[in-house]
């Protein structure tokens, strides 16, 4: 690993470094706890001021020199000091020889660690802080004494006195991307960030702690797999900040590490009140209110580590036990009261029977917490737990991606699945392990033929709303649509079978352009999420994936934001329930493209694709995302690569995603620079959706064969009139039947390019632009302005300004709409353009290029007629619309 560069705190490099050449002369002051980043944020500081007109000095006190009259600025003061002076004497002797080694120069005195300086030090320091050609800068320690004339400084006015705050959770992802050359997936940078408390140092060590395997690169994504080492150098860290602690401050640590969040009323009947509030003074625990309770809390994620490696096995299986006997004295009133003492009973050995193991376990996979529920699922079949336990844990180790494993585990209890409603669970288990996670295809017509032989009108209907799902995905949608209105059509049917049955509906309005009906079945099953969830909780990846394709097919980008920040998100995230976060990232990705930004959509696709690197359900998906991210930045080679990932990984069973799959197709031809075959391959597609009725799909490809200059091709069958429809009209048509007020647009942008109509064209741009359609608006304006500079208008200097300030709110995006539209400059006119875009006057770029002038002139005014510009005034925003073009000369 290389040295940590410093990433974020921009801000508060920006106001100390203000503060240090400001010509107010007041200094600044951050303090925080060790290893928050204030020693490394002064560095950077210092080395940003300039020398020439600051005379800087830094020194870092420490408990060596803290005993030494002015050990603290030995690094700045002479070795020989004259003898006989009185203190104060020799104080207005060393602010002498400051000033006058600084020569006329600002003095900037920088101070590291000040709360240990020797008082002469900080006397002295405290000095130069009311010079007026002075100014102070430095750190403190929080919870250390201050000397007093360091405490002065601010208490006078002198300088500021600020808090410097733990890194947020962006600045830790990019500190870890940095570190690791390489992003981190969404999930590990959390836990990091929650375990660390964004503490950099902290940070640092747990990084290098982590053993070979634990930190592993998929895709160019660095995973976490969350298991900690306590690695000495970390140990000591939490050991320095924990301190010494009495017999009754240790117990209620150790209670707390492992009962957090603990009631404080329950705390309160397991150790004395004065240890409480001792703990509490000392800044170890934390006592917050929530709702209606007060809950204690370690004050770092660490503390709790340490406590609980370090506490002998007899003594926590104590605390365990008794945290169980808290809170079931008091009732389990609070939702994941059953789950926390069904734990500690497990881990105490003091479960009895495997009813609360098997409660727990239902809950924690409810909360999309798959290690968890795969522990105590597998506890309860332990204490004989039965079929009830095997069907779960099976459940459970699909989405953990061990489908092998859950089959063995259901063809072991085949025989105890007879009953109530235990065939049909079985069924529908076995079904989706078979289906999804070992891709046998033939479970559609193996779990048709053994539900029908169910007498139960309920069974039946469990069973039948998973053959629905399953035909929907490998693209019967005929039989899935027959299933399951059946299955709402059947008072019966149990009510998560009914809400499967919808989001089957719904994914398939959606794909079909019935994007409000779709809409309305999505918010039916939302509504009864409550009563759903704890009988199947794996239906909400049917109803996101149902919720996403409407969304993206809408072009609905603020509603992809909502559910990709929503609990479920948080809960996959936090639970390893990978099928869901591989999605909702998925999805993420797409509206990062949408807008333009061409970095976030990789980096967040490459996270999908790693964490789905062991499913084969939504793999194809997530690589088809990556095609299309690198397609939008103009990398071909990468894109065909993802496109290649994405065909081998992509499950047969997940026919129903062709339509994306297909589309990343051509873009990837696109990218690649093979235009015609683009076409040829997105008409096809859109051919074979129209067979398919997949309308709301149809649309965006026909977008994008629009994009590729081609709304005037015709496409689809011969008509009665003997013609064929073009792909304006087709779109013109489609807009009628599908929902919301993208495919008008689109079809009004097709229209508009066939009609050569440059107002409808910005008009279109602006609609683009409300909908934070960014690449799309950028890509309208680019036409009009190849199609103003072609009739040399007036108007076409405010459309470059117009396409620049889009391209501005990209990153570098190079479609294929963006690039044919670009003017065929020559390397040398562009070169000349550049120059004189920055100001260069004709005779400065003759000798820069060693050309002559004449020369230079015939080279600009070739540049402003390919253009459509009337001269250098215009010149620099017309670069501006081109990507790649506005940057710095070559040199």
């Amino acid at each position: 690993m290389s040295r940590w560069e410093f990433v974020g705190r921009r801000d508060e490099l920006g106001r100390l470094l203000t503060a240090a050449t400001g010509v107010e002369g007041r200094g600044l002051f951050y303090s925080g706890s060790a290893g928050v980043g204030k020693s490394r944020l002064l560095r950077e500081t210092l080395a940003a001021i300039p020398t020439d007109g600051h005379a800087v000095w830094s020194v870092s006190a420490s408990a060596t020199t803290a005993a030494l009259p002015f050990g603290g600025l030995v690094q700045v003061l002479p070795a020989e000091q004259p003898q006989g002076l009185s203190p104060a004497g020799v104080l207005r002797w060393a602010v002498e020889q400051l000033q006058q080694r600084a020569a006329g120069r600002r003095i900037v005195l920088a101070v590291d660690d000040a709360h240990l300086l020797d008082p002469p030090s900080a006397a002295l320091v405290h000095l130069i802080g009311r010079a007026e050609n002075a100014t102070v800068i430095g750190t403190l320690r929080d919870g250390e004494q201050l000397p007093l004339p360091i405490r002065a400084l601010w208490t006078v006015g002198l300088v500021d006195h600020v808090e410097l705050a733990p890194l947020g959770l962006s600045d830790t992802s990019g500190l870890l991307a940095a570190i690791l050359k390489g992003p981190v997936d969404a999930t590990s940078a959390g836990r990091l960030w929650r375990l660390s408390g964004g503490n950099p140092l902290l940070l640092r060590e747990l990084v290098m702690a982590a053993p070979a395997g634990e930190l592993r690169r998929t895709y160019g994504v660095w995973r976490w797999t969350g298991r900690l080492t306590l690695v000495p150098t970390l140990t000591e860290l939490i050991d320095t900040r924990i301190g010494q602690l009495t017999p009754g401050v240790r117990a209620v640590l150790e209670l707390v590490a492992f009962g957090e969040p603990l009631g404080l009323h329950l705390l309160y009947q397991a150790v004395e009140q004065a240890d409480v509030e001792i703990a509490e003074e000392r800044g170890l625990i934390r006592v917050e209110d929530n709702d209606r309770r007060t809950d204690v809390r370690l004050a770092h994620p660490l503390y709790g580590e340490v406590m609980r490696r370090r506490c002998p096995v007899s003594r926590t299986r104590r605390l365990q036990a008794r945290l169980a006997e808290l809170v079931e004295a008091v009732g389990t009133r609070r939702r994941d009261d059953l789950l926390r003492v069904a734990v500690w009973r497990l881990d105490s050995g003091t479960a009895q029977g495997p009813a609360l193991l098997l409660g727990a376990a239902a809950q924690a996979f409810a909360r999309y917490d798959v290690p968890l529920a795969t522990r105590l699922a597998r506890a309860a079949l332990d204490a004989d737990g039965g079929f009830d336990a095997a069907e779960l844990l099976a459940t459970i180790l699909m989405f953990a991606d061990r489908p092998q494993e859950a089959i063995a585990m259901l063809d072991a209890v085949a025989g105890d699945a007879a009953g109530p409603g235990r065939r049909s669970r079985w069924l529908t288990v076995r079904g989706m392990v078979s289906y999804w996670g070992l891709s046998q295809e033939s479970t559609m017509d193996d779990i048709a033929a053994q539900g029908a032989e169910l007498s139960d009108a309920t069974d039946q209907a469990r069973v039948h709303a998973f053959e629905a799902i399953m035909r929907l995905h490998r693209l019967d949608t005929v039989r899935a649509v027959r299933l399951a209105q059946a299955v709402l059509d059947r008072p019966a049917a149990g009510l998560a079978a009914r809400e499967l049955a919808r989001c089957t509906l719904a994914h398939l309005q959606a794909a079909r352009g019935q994007l409000d009906r779709s809409a309305a079945a999505i918010n039916q099953v939302q509504a009864e999420v409550t009563r759903w969830r704890g009988d199947m909780p794996y239906l909400q990846l049917a109803l996101e994936l149902a919720r996403g394709t409407r969304l993206t097919l809408a072009g609905d980008l603020a509603g992809i934001d909502a559910i990709v920040a929503d609990e479920f998100a948080d809960l996959a995230g936090a639970g390893d329930f990978r099928l869901g976060t591989g999605y909702l990232s998925i999805l993420k990705a797409y509206a990062a493209r949408l807008r333009g930004q061409s970095g976030a959509a990789l980096k967040t696709s490459l996270g999908a694709c790693a964490v789905l690197a062991t499913s084969r359900v939504f793999a194809g998906l997530a690589h088809a995302e990556r095609a299309q991210a690198a397609a939008l930045g103009g990398d071909a080679v990468h894109a065909a690569e993802a496109m290649a990932e994405a065909d081998r990984t992509h499950s047969p069973g997940m026919a129903v995603l062709y339509p994306w799959l297909e589309q990343a197709r051509g873009a990837v031809l696109a990218a690649g620079g093979d235009l015609a075959g683009a076409t040829k391959h997105l008409a096809a597609l859109a051919d074979r959706l129209r067979g398919d009725g997949f309308a709301g799909h149809e649309v965006l490809v026909l977008h994008d064969l629009v994009r590729l200059d081609s709304a005037a091709v015709p496409v689809g069958p011969t008509c009665t009139d003997g013609g064929r429809r073009t792909v304006a009209q087709r779109l013109t048509e489609l807009s009628e039947r599908v929902d919301g007020p993208l495919p008008p647009l689109l079809a009004r942008y097709a229209r508009a390019c066939v009609d050569d109509c440059a107002d409808e064209l910005l008009a279109v741009a602006d609609d683009f632009a409300d909908l934070d359609l960014r690449v799309h608006a950028a890509e309208a304006t680019a036409e009009v302005v190849r199609r103003l500079r072609l009739r040399r208008s007036s108007a076409a200097a405010a459309a470059h300004e117009r396409l620049g300030e889009l391209l501005g709110r990209c990153d570098h995006v190079d479609t294929p709409a963006l690039r044919f539209r670009q003017p065929a400059l020559s390397d040398r006119e562009w070169e000349v353009a550049r120059l004189a875009a920055e100001g260069a006057t004709s005779r400065a770029i003759a000798e820069r290029l060693y050309l002559s002038s004449r020369t230079v002139e015939n080279h600009l005014q070739h540049v402003y007629s390919k253009l459509g510009v009337a001269g250098r005034a215009e010149l620099r925003s017309a670069l501006r619309s081109f990507p790649g073009q506005e940057g710095e000369p070559t040199r």
